[in-house]
């Protein structure tokens, strides 16, 4: 009797508490702190997984990448420095500042007309040579012109852009990403200079305006 009595005034009390305005949202809400706790935990763990595939060492990006110290690349001959003591320079880049004998020497002439030369045209025992980038860079642009020679453009993180002219076999093709030192292209000659013979014509532009490169190399 007395066990009933117990269970009976249980019953009794579950069914007061029942009764009263506080307890459903009570249980609902403690309901719902759990599923929150549980949605909060499971979107955690799922993050860090994310970061784990991120910071993951195997995953590679496929895209060319030009290093950052490209920026402190200095020029670099765009030929074999080996081959430096057989380099003749047939033109000179024209500097009104220059004696007289450097400044007839970046004279071109073409059908009884003078204009100057922008570069320096290379060559070397009037044979192909291999042309190789000044400098880390992107390919900006290949012109081809058989008449004034195929050019190359390549721009460099730093600002500076390198022109090669008179080439042919060309190696690269516009938004290639280059290393210094890379072959691009080999030497050939062309109608526009054709006392020239096999050469390369090299242009260095600072800004957008042409420098001599005989400001950054020794020929």
């Amino acid at each position: 009797m007395r066990e009933d009595n117990k269970k009976q005034q249980k019953t009794s009390r579950i069914a007061n508490w029942q009764k009263k305005p506080w307890f459903w949202p009570t249980i609902y809400g403690g309901i719902a702190v759990v599923l929150i706790g549980l949605i909060f935990i499971y979107s955690a763990l799922t993050r860090e997984d994310d970061t784990e595939i991120v910071n993951d060492p195997t995953v590679q990006d496929e895209s060319p990448i030009i290093e950052t110290n490209a920026q402190t690349e200095t020029l670099k001959y765009p030929f074999d420095e080996n081959q430096l003591e057989n380099v003749r320079v047939l033109q000179d880049f024209y500097d009104i500042t220059a004696d007289v004998e450097t400044r007839e020497n970046a004279l071109l002439v073409f059908d009884q007309t003078f204009s100057t030369s922008s570069g320096v045209s290379l060559s070397i025992n009037n044979e192909p040579f291999e042309v190789l980038a000044a400098m880390s860079g992107e390919v900006k642009e290949v012109k081809l012109d058989a008449f004034t020679g195929n050019k190359i453009i390549i721009a460099h993180p730093n600002g500076m852009e390198t022109h090669y002219s008179s080439v042919s076999d060309i190696l690269v093709k516009e938004g290639d990403l280059v290393a210094q030192g890379q072959p691009i292209a080999t030497t050939i000659e062309n109608d526009w200079n054709p006392t020239a013979g096999i050469h390369l014509h090299f242009e260095v532009l600072e800004d957008g305006e042409h420098v001599n490169p005989r400001n950054y190399l020794s020929f």
